[in-house]
């Protein structure tokens, strides 16, 4: 199951059809997905878990913590609206786009993929446009 949660004044107006893409991507990666739960909030709350949990007083888009056994996902998606605002200006994409890419990078990051290496990054990136060409 797919869920939504909202710790700030933001909600998706397409739960479901965004729910439906997830749920795609996990079974075309060849998981099933159990309970993976995404949780809208603000700079100040994410920053509090970075610093709590990752011991990284940094500011970021997403944390994801994942408690996945073998190919069944569970885990929190946290995404600072916040964050994903900024990095839409930055890159000069809608706010839309740019918060589908995140909510995709979360759950590959369940599906195995990773992005500390360059090789890594464009293999992320990769699979990110190729989901987000079928929620189009």
């Amino acid at each position: 199951m797919i869920s939504f949660n909202y710790e700030t004044l933001f909600s998706l107006n397409n739960e479901k059809k965004i729910a439906n893409w997830i749920s795609s991507v996990i079974t075309l990666e060849g998981f099933k997905e159990e309970e993976v739960n995404y949780i809208f909030c603000d700079d100040a709350y994410l920053h509090k878990l970075n610093l709590e949990f990752l011991s990284h007083d940094t500011l970021t888009d997403i944390i994801s913590f994942d408690y996945s056994v073998g190919k069944i996902l569970y885990g929190d998606i946290f995404i600072s609206i916040e964050r994903v605002k900024e990095n839409a200006a930055d890159f000069k994409v809608s706010f839309t786009d740019e918060l589908n890419r995140v909510m995709v990078h979360g759950v590959l990051h369940y599906c195995g993929y990773k992005d500390k290496t360059v090789e890594d990054t464009k293999l992320m990136r990769d699979k990110e446009n190729y989901y987000l060409h079928l929620l189009a």
